[in-house]
């Protein structure tokens, strides 16, 4: 008969935490706590706030919880946070798509649901593995429970084409953590941010030194990884114009209007020269063929004059069942471009299998546009090389990332043209000028924003907002802007560098209980 010691822990488990599930109102704190990282992101910017409702979480899922129990907390939590994110879908789906206001909610809802399994899958994978694994406190709080909430944030940005919009670094584009960007890009530092979650959980155990100094080098880490100059500059600077039309949605696709939008942007389009003059995506609401006749002869001919370049969204079709979201360029020397949106966005742009029936309910117009391709090419002005991104596009920062590594001539300006009246007054806008100012801090370039109604604006290669118009006004942003060149770790590698690291920290963990295994033995 051998004999076993009895296993260590550093604390003992809170015995109300045992159970095999979540009472109701366990569950509703948890969509309470993942409600609240809402004010960690922009217009509000708490980020501290995250380290704090992530804490209680990986607290509750920690300290003896079963695996059901912690899958339970984790997908309301996930719940939560994604309900209280991206609550202004209900906007689109109801004031624009026509859905009716109980549908909407439910429409909502579901996808809350569906989002909170990503949540509910690093809770309950990692109390499955503490188990499996025989888990010592700290492995499982500064290893595996970090490493699997970055896997699962990552996860959620590409299974079923992805919806990574509120991921947890997006919050820390401004603070310490963000340093990490041109590292191991977002989802990296939502690793760094559950890990400080996790260092002051410990603090509840008996190592509080360790986790105090390891909390502390991480921002400081964050801080001095900030100064390091990752691109460098890349030609001449070139001006540019940035257009803000401040169309209402509910008169962008009326036939009544066209007529005034067309003029509108004929005139901010040719009201003065610039190097690059730059409009949101859709500004020219219509195909080619159905604009009054000699419209974009227009700017062929002031392009012409004045020397300047153009780009501007607009729908182009290869025949009748092929057509794109698409940004046309034009050059004075009658240089044309062509970019096609390639990542659409799930039943405003492209109808999911099986769900024409819900896109049926809306009345959201060109809902079923062609994929363009992964790596297209940039459009040359003057000394700058300039990639646009449609809108939604820009949430993907390792398919940027891809553009740039697998371009022949990278381009050393990022363009981000954009309709965000869907979705009103609401958080959606300064929460897209963070996630903007995320890409460019990964991949050290400037990024260019024009935008129908907001947030049109210059982030310089560091992620900071130059300069930036009102939302919910016409306006137009002059500016000179310098672009770079040059490959950040993040542009090299996309998110390898964040995987190979938490699987190396998995590795360890297991090491640890395997070690731990043999000591009980």
């Amino acid at each position: 008969m051998i004999l076993r010691r009895p296993t260590k822990t550093a604390t003992a488990p809170d015995p109300a935490l045992r159970g095999t599930r979540p009472s109701f109102k366990a569950l509703v704190l948890a969509a309470i706590a993942g409600g609240l990282s809402l004010f960690s992101f922009d217009p509000f910017g708490w980020w501290p706030l995250q380290f704090l409702v992530l804490a209680w979480l990986f607290y509750q899922v920690g300290m003896g919880s079963s695996v059901k129990r912690a899958t339970f907390l984790g997908w309301a939590f996930g719940f939560g946070w994604s309900v209280a994110g991206m609550h202004w879908l209900y906007i689109a789906i109801t004031r624009f798509g026509g859905l009716p206001a109980v549908l909407g909610a439910i429409a909502i809802a579901l996808l809350g649901l569906y989002m909170g399994l990503f949540g509910a899958l690093a809770t309950g994978l990692s109390t499955w593995l503490r188990k499996r694994w025989s888990l010592p406190v700290p492995a499982f709080l500064l290893l595996v429970l970090p490493v699997l909430w970055g896997v699962s944030e990552w996860m959620r940005g590409w299974v079923f084409t992805g919806f990574p919009w509120a991921a947890s670094g997006y919050a820390h584009n401004v603070a310490p953590l963000g340093g990490f960007a041109p590292l191991v890009g977002v989802y990296g530092i939502g690793v760094l941010v559950a890990l400080c979650a996790s260092c002051l959980v410990m603090l509840t155990q008996r190592h509080k030194m360790p986790a105090l100094a390891l909390f502390g080098a991480l921002l400081v880490a964050g801080g001095l990884l900030r100064q390091v100059e990752w691109t460098h500059p890349s030609g001449q600077p070139i001006t540019v114009r940035l257009l803000q039309g401040n169309i209402r949605q509910d008169e962008k696709f009326a036939a009544e209007y066209l007529g005034e939008i067309l003029v509108r942007y004929r005139d901010m389009l040719t009201a003065a020269p610039a190097d690059l003059i730059a409009a949101p995506e859709t500004a020219i609401p219509v195909f080619p063929h159905q604009l009054p006749p000699g419209y974009l002869g227009t700017f062929n001919d002031f392009a012409a004059r004045s020397g300047s370049y153009y780009l501007f969204g607009i729908p182009l079709a290869n025949n009748a069942a092929d057509y794109a979201n698409s940004v046309a360029g034009i050059g004075p020397q009658g240089q044309a471009y062509r970019y096609d949106k390639h990542h659409l966005v799930p039943f405003g742009e492209f109808i999911p299998t099986g769900f024409r029936w819900f896109t049926n309910l809306m009345q959201i117009p060109l809902g079923d546009f062609t994929r363009g391709a992964a790596v297209q090419a940039p459009f040359p002005v003057k000394d700058q090389l300039v990639l646009p991104n449609v809108c939604y596009e820009d949430v993907f920062g390792e398919e940027i990332a891809k553009q740039l590594r697998d371009a022949p001539r990278p381009a050393t300006l990022l363009l981000n043209v954009s309709n965000l009246a869907w979705y009103g007054e609401s958080v959606a806008i300064p929460q897209h000028l963070q996630i903007s100012r995320m890409r460019s801090l990964e991949t050290g370039r400037p990024m260019l924003r024009a935008t129908n109604n907001g947030a049109t604006a210059i982030i310089d290669g560091r992620g900071n907002v130059q300069q930036q118009i009102p939302y919910y006004r016409q306006d137009v942003l002059a500016a000179r802007v310098q672009g770079m060149a040059g490959m950040t770790p993040y542009i090299r590698c996309g998110n390898l560098l964040f995987l190979g690291l938490g699987a190396l920290a998995l590795a360890g963990a297991w090491l640890a209980g395997r070690r731990r295994r043999r000591a009980d033995a």
